[in-house]
């Protein structure tokens, strides 16, 4: 069995004149929790349709589960939470997933036994019995995330989940997603909210005007990164390729300060003896070590680099 559950190789929709997802390729293993970022307008809901089969692309191919994208069989082993939803206001929050689960032909014994087990699970078991329109905001996201699991699905696409949701009920959505994580489930997680992407994602793709920009791991990146600060009045000529040698360091920027202070910057690979070396380095070379820090960027940093080289491209 392959690793793989989600696979799709430049996947394209045009509404008319307009492009709103120009080359989609990626790919999503099973037990992985995979971040889909991207601004507003970048093609992310247009992608997320295409995935789940509600639209048709105008181009190129994907496999949801080793079948064709848009397969019913396939579908039916795939759970989903949209950003909007609009649930039957005049069922009860049990009649409302049992609903589902018919839709979903589940067995009636395997249903109420479900149902009662998602119910705590996403601590509603008491307002069970209460109409939807009864719900808080709060409390239609934790019915809706019950909804998405009821067919204990193999890919589970969860648009904006915390949406609404108080600091407790996002709590609730981490533990379920590391549930689901190590139960071999893939997590397709579409969010705004950084913080919580990074709390929760192992691989994270960004898209921008409906390209991939970025495909990585969380720790690729937001790789750290090492700061050196040098006194080189010792050696004015200094340009700190002695460095770009030293093993881990993946590349190096510098700049003169114009007071005799030099300033380079090293790209960090996962050396963890490269503190010493570059300080065993400075001292051969005569400098004086000023300052040696990890720099971590933060997702919302690289997200915001990669927007804004983009809007200054197409400006």
């Amino acid at each position: 069995m392959t690793d793989s559950v989600i696979q799709t190789s430049g996947l394209r929709k045009q509404f008319g004149t307009k492009v709103a997802v120009e080359d989609l390729s990626l790919s999503v293993r099973r037990g992985e929790v995979f971040g889909f970022l991207g601004p507003n307008g970048a093609g992310k809901t247009t992608s997320l349709k295409m995935l789940l089969g509600l639209i048709e692309p105008s181009a190129g191919s994907g496999r949801m589960l080793g079948r064709p994208i848009g397969d019913r069989a396939a579908r039916a082993r795939v759970g989903f939470l949209p950003e909007h939803f609009r649930f039957h206001e005049w069922l009860s929050g049990r009649e409302f997933l049992n609903f589902h689960g018919r839709l979903y032909g589940m067995p009636a014994s395997r249903i109420s036994a479900r149902v009662d087990e998602l119910l705590a699970r996403v601590d509603l078991l008491d307002a069970a019995h209460r109409r939807l329109r009864e719900y808080s905001k709060g409390m239609l996201q934790r019915v809706g995330l019950a909804q998405a699991l009821l067919n204990d699905p193999e890919v589970v696409f969860l648009d904006e989940p915390t949406s609404g949701l108080d600091p407790l009920g996002r709590l609730l959505v981490r533990d379920l997603i590391r549930e689901l994580r190590e139960r071999g489930t893939a997590v397709f997680l579409n969010s705004h909210l950084l913080g919580e992407v990074e709390a929760t994602c192992d691989r994270v793709v960004i898209l921008i005007d409906g390209l991939v920009r970025a495909d990585a791991t969380l720790a690729q990146i937001t790789r750290s990164r090492v700061q050196v600060v040098t006194l080189a009045t010792r050696d004015p000529g200094a340009t700190g390729e002695e460095l770009a040698h030293i093993a881990g360091v993946t590349g190096v920027e510098s700049s003169d300060r114009g007071d005799g202070f030099h300033t380079f910057r090293l790209g960090l690979g996962p050396d963890a003896e490269i503190g010493e070396a570059v300080a065993d380095l400075a001292r051969g070379r005569g400098w004086r070590l000023r300052e040696l820090k990890r720099d971590d960027r933060s997702l919302e940093q690289v997200f915001r680099e990669l927007t804004e080289s983009t809007a200054e491209v197409l400006a």
